[in-house]
């Protein structure tokens, strides 16, 4: 039997969309938004009725009726802190989906939980969210920081680095549960994660956090010249927060965030931005050892994901330091619209039960 799944993930200037029949997909679709359009709004909640319009328009296009869905699922957004899976839209989610204080800011990945429920409550369908960005499944060691004051979170880009890890245990031939993987997502942020027994037990917080530095985070900083920095009064908070989570890494080092453009600078001898390309692989390596470090070194597999793992050079750069640990499997690009969908699919299908958030 054939389940009918709309899928939906809200961007800060996207919302793309898309509809599978359980395993294949129907159409894809990214709706963008112009400033103009967004202007209006006084908060990134209140456009999710502009959105589901444009979603529900979408549809009619592509000539897929309302009433053949069978359930919808949105991106998840910066809810508490929960395990990974499927997980059931309710009135307390939306209501700390409006919180800012939870997490310091409202995400447009908050609005896929609004969408989803509006549209599934019109329809008498289920609605989910799936993985993420806060799925926490850390072990207490983890947590300790080094100061009381400070906790290690868990923040990543859980969905893709979720559903990759089931494409690894099925190539391996085992249930995830019975795999250790090192999962590892290269995009604007580098999240590097260790996978024991399926359960996503440490990872480097890919926002603000510790690891790698990447095309626009900085990574992590030597905390007395960070102290310094903050101290400088050349920022404030909120610039310097902006900064290293929007203008560092490449943004800082070579003036742009584009692995095309870093890509022919190298190719044309550029000295720098090849330093600043295998720096950023070498503290990706070191990030994956110490993830193994973590596994005790019983690892299944490596597995390489995001945009940047289009670069032959970046993979080959990162492989060549971490290849005798296991073997490396390369999923180029984002599969969130597929990892939605299926998360959906599981639950009709009864493979995996939504919890109750």
């Amino acid at each position: 039997m054939s389940y009918r799944v709309l899928a939906i993930n809200p961007g800060s200037t996207s919302t793309k969309i898309a509809v599978y029949d359980s395993e294949t997909p129907v159409f894809e679709e990214v709706l963008r938004h112009t400033p103009e359009e967004l202007a209006p709004f006084p908060g990134i909640i209140e456009q999710y009725e502009f959105r589901k319009d444009l979603v529900l328009n979408a549809m009619t296009k592509h000539n897929v009726p309302l009433d053949s869905l069978d359930c919808v699922v949105g991106r998840g957004g910066l809810v508490r802190p929960v395990p990974g899976g499927s997980w059931k839209i309710t009135p307390q989610m939306l209501e700390d989906l409006k919180d800012p204080t939870r997490w310091g800011r409202i995400h447009a990945s908050n609005l896929g939980a609004f969408i989803a429920d509006a549209i599934s409550k019109e329809l008498n369908i289920p609605a989910f969210i799936v993985d993420p960005v806060v799925v926490d499944e850390f072990d207490d060691i983890a947590r300790i920081s080094g100061i009381p004051e400070i906790e290690r979170k868990s923040l990543m880009h859980a969905l893709n680095l979720r559903y990759i890890a089931r494409l690894c245990a099925k190539e391996l031939g085992k249930p995830l549960e019975h795999t250790n993987q090192i999962g590892v997502h290269m995009g604007g942020g580098i999240s590097v994660a260790a996978i024991l027994n399926g359960r996503i037990v440490d990872v480097n917080n890919a926002l603000l956090g510790m690891g790698s530095f990447s095309p626009q985070r900085a990574g992590a900083l030597p905390i007395g010249d960070l102290l310094d920095l903050a101290y400088s009064g050349k920022y404030t908070k909120a610039e310097l927060t902006h900064h290293l989570s929007k203008t560092a890494g490449w943004m800082a080092y070579l003036g742009t965030d584009d692995g095309i453009e870093v890509s022919r600078r190298i190719q044309a001898g550029d000295a720098k931005a090849k330093l600043i390309q295998d720096a950023m692989c070498y503290q990706v390596a070191k990030e994956i050892g110490a993830c193994a470090t973590v596994l005790k070194g019983k690892v299944d597999c490596i597995s390489m994901s995001g945009g940047l793992v289009y670069n032959d050079l970046i993979v080959q750069t990162v492989r060549e330091r971490v290849e005798f640990i296991a073997p490396i499997k390369l999923f180029p690009g984002e599969k969130e619209m597929e990892a939605l969908a299926m998360g959906g699919v599981r639950v009709l299908e009864g493979l995996e039960e939504a919890q109750d958030y």
